[in-house]
């Protein structure tokens, strides 16, 4: 019973992330929206039993991509040049 409620609260969190994520105006959230995605995913693989695959995409997906993305957009410039 408790694993249904988990489920369903993270496969929310998951479904309005994603829809944030692309609709937002500003990039740099849309970049946080998407680390809150990937790391309720990777909640849901640990719920699953495979703990692998859930530790591997929040090292690789949240702690390098997502960080790299924001970094990337903080060191470029808005402005036309």
């Amino acid at each position: 019973m408790i694993y249904t409620i988990f489920f369903l609260i993270f496969g929310a969190i998951i479904v309005i992330s994603a829809l944030k994520a692309v609709t937002d105006k500003n990039i740099v959230h849309s970049a946080v929206w998407l680390m809150f995605f990937m790391v309720s995913a990777a909640s849901l693989f640990f719920f699953l039993g495979a703990s692998f695959i859930g530790a591997v995409e929040l090292l690789v997906y949240v702690g390098a991509i997502v960080s790299l993305m924001v970094f990337s957009l903080m060191l470029t410039s808005g402005e036309d040049a």
